[in-house]
């Protein structure tokens, strides 16, 4: 009788911890099928949902890249007041560790020179002076530059990663948002055409 009760409880202490040893185990196969359905269903990283899409940008002041001159004259940084101008523009999150961000840089200078929108550029956790190295070799296409040191400003704009880019209409509205490096489809048939939506 005695060992008939040590066998139960046993066998019940061993399906205890069979079971919170597969609870973990499972959660993990779980997100791992997530995860190849996303890279096998060729998953566009710009249609990650945005809480801001459609409403006002953030009341968020960047101070600007120390050092950063365009035109003999230091570039500005970045506040929310720069919105709602009545004008377009695009505001790309960047920074000088992230590969994407090398890969379409020469992609916004092409969407500077072919629409000439207002750009801003914010670098976001890099240690000086790495934004300042990036825009001096790369070009600087941006017409404000400012500086996200703790991260707290693209939290406040809902970035996931870098590289990442908002068009923001003449009211100072969110209408576009694109996750991931530009590429010259992306530009030709996302980017611009939602700038000429925001400029209209």
């Amino acid at each position: 009788m005695i060992l008939k009760s040590y066998f139960r409880n046993s066998d019940r202490k061993t399906r205890h911890q069979l079971v919170w040893f597969f609870i973990p185990l499972a959660i993990f196969a779980a997100m791992a099928i997530m995860f190849a359905f996303a890279l096998l269903g060729n998953v566009d990283p710009s249609r990650l949902p945005s809480a801001l899409m459609g409403k006002q940008a953030p009341r968020y002041d960047f101070p600007p890249l120390e050092g950063l001159m365009k035109d003999g004259v230091p570039v500005p940084g970045f506040a929310q007041t720069d919105l709602a101008n009545g004008k377009a523009t695009v505001v790309n999150f960047f920074a000088s560790w992230c590969g994407p961000c090398i890969q379409e840089h020469p992609l916004l200078k092409k969407l500077k020179q072919q629409t000439n929108v207002h750009m801003v550029g914010i670098n976001y956790k890099d240690r000086p002076p790495g934004g300042l190295r990036f825009l001096n070799r790369l070009g600087n296409p941006f017409d404000h530059v400012g500086v996200d040191a703790s991260g707290r400003g693209a939290i406040e704009w809902g970035v996931y990663g870098m590289p990442e880019t908002f068009i923001v209409n003449g009211e100072g509205r969110i209408i576009y948002k694109h996750v991931g490096p530009i590429d010259e489809a992306t530009l030709r048939d996302k980017i611009i055409p939602a700038v000429k939506q925001a400029e209209g």
